[in-house]
């Protein structure tokens, strides 16, 4: 009973050479469907796509709205969270970029698997995609309000003795773009319309605040909080810090742009990534410090949320504006767009099977574009959305999980200047994450009150 047939040497090659060939099958289906995806299929991107792409990442619609934050906020802690708000995401970015590739032979090249390395392969799915994919689709969402918004006030302007036609129409001429941008395949192949939205979002912040410059000083303007009660006051504080969380919004995507970079051991992607940052924070401080201080100090607290509707004259220029904002929300939508067409399509691919094809690609992403335009043309609250988003998303992955991350992974000695450093981040993020949506909340409610479904 116990004797063991015995088993001929050369089965066990073929068990092998068996075992081999399936792994290699394995890995050659693995790269096809790598070489598919749109965050992996190209890496050749030079260190000036990196600038461009995190300019039409970051400096979004967000910018017009910081002289609105700055008159709920006022000068002193105005100017205050606007500068540290640069500061502590400019580190953040810089630890994610040193992140990307600190296990040797290895690429971290979504947000989600850098957060699966610090957390675990459950835990980290669990923590980081719900975030980041409420981050992107409330960009995406916010954008196509945007969008509108701003063809709407171009239409006006342009014929103000036209008939009115509802946002809704807009929106919907805004979205007809994205049926189409959306299928360009990676970030390599959006690299012209990213650039032609960077170049768009200094030009129309430069009008912006050189527009307020000429206007001056407005007669009997006031810089004092505009709620009639403490109670009003504080809640537009709450929502104006999610308005500034909003406006440094790039990190969602920072991993993804830098997969792109090529990479070799003498030569690692974060060297160029980090020359690209560099520069796109600079062209970040070129636009937004001007916008909202000279935008405030022009208007006081009769500004609008967006600053362009405040500025009428001259019309040529806002109708100018306006359509610069709409040509730099059409590449921002595509940037952050691109993350969730990757996680769709791994979905599909890699979990359902589904064969990687054109058609798979057409459907699922023209799906993902008119699920986002339906919720726009539902809720197009725009101050108050950026609000809630602004703090209930963006404020970890943008301010504090980075730092998490940074705590898990390196183990800084305690109270070292980096430990220090990383929990004062942490400590200031969660404070953002749990006051500016119960602002950004209670803004909706108000607008939400006289509000009609589709008008």
């Amino acid at each position: 009973m116990g004797t063991e047939v015995p088993v001929p040497s050369h089965g066990t090659t073929t068990y092998n050479s068996n075992n081999t060939s399936q792994r290699e099958n394995e890995a050659r289906k693995q790269k096809t469907v790598d070489d598919w995806l749109p965050i992996t299929s190209s890496r050749n991107a030079k260190w000036w796509y990196s600038a461009f792409h995190n300019v039409t990442a970051m400096v979004g619609a967000g910018v017009l709205s910081l002289p609105y934050a700055m008159s709920e906020l006022g000068w002193g802690p105005g100017i205050s969270v606007l500068i540290l708000s640069w500061i502590i995401t400019l580190y953040t970015l810089w630890q994610m970029v040193e992140m990307h590739e600190m296990v040797p032979g290895k690429r971290f090249d979504r947000y989600h698997e850098l957060g699966q390395h610090a957390f675990g392969e459950k835990l980290g799915l669990w923590i980081v995609v719900p975030q980041q994919l409420i981050v992107e689709v409330g960009v995406n969402i916010v954008y196509m309000v945007t969008g509108g918004t701003s063809l709407q006030k171009f239409h006006d302007v342009v014929c103000p003795s036209c008939k009115h036609l509802k946002l809704t129409y807009f929106i919907m001429i805004f979205a007809s773009v994205h049926f189409v941008l959306s299928q360009l395949p990676n970030f390599h192949s959006i690299s012209g319309v990213s650039l032609a939205a960077a170049v768009m979002s200094l030009s129309y912040s430069t009008i912006a605040w050189g527009a307020s410059v000429d206007k001056g000083k407005q007669s009997g303007v006031e810089y004092g909080y505009k709620a009639s009660s403490t109670a009003g006051t504080v809640f537009n504080f709450f929502s104006a810090l999610g308005d500034v969380a909003f406006a440094y919004a790039g990190h969602n995507v920072v991993l993804e742009i830098q997969a792109t970079i090529p990479s070799t051991p003498e030569n690692p992607s974060k060297k160029p990534m980090w020359r690209g940052v560099i520069i796109a924070y600079i062209v970040v401080a070129l636009c937004y410090f001007p916008v909202a201080l000279i935008g405030y100090w022009a208007f006081g607290n009769s500004i609008s949320d967006n600053i362009l509707i405040t500025l009428e004259k001259p019309r040529w220029l806002i109708a100018m504006a306006n359509m610069m904002v709409v040509v730099h929300v059409i590449g921002s939508y595509q940037i952050y767009a691109m993350p969730v067409f990757d996680m769709i399509e791994t979905v599909l691919v890699k979990k359902l099977h589904f064969p990687p094809s054109i058609t798979l690609r057409l459907i699922a992403r023209s799906t993902y574009v008119a699920l986002t335009m339906f919720i726009a043309i539902t809720f197009p609250f725009f101050g108050g959305l950026l609000g809630f988003f602004g703090g209930f998303a963006f404020a970890p992955t943008t301010y504090f999980l980075p730092c998490i991350m940074w705590l898990a992974i390196y183990k800084p000695r305690r109270f070292s200047i980096s430990w220090i450093t990383n929990w004062i981040c942490i400590f200031l993020g969660i404070c953002l994450m749990i006051l500016s949506p119960i602002g950004g909340l209670r803004q909706i409610i108000i607008k939400a009150k006289d509000y009609k479904f589709y008008s």
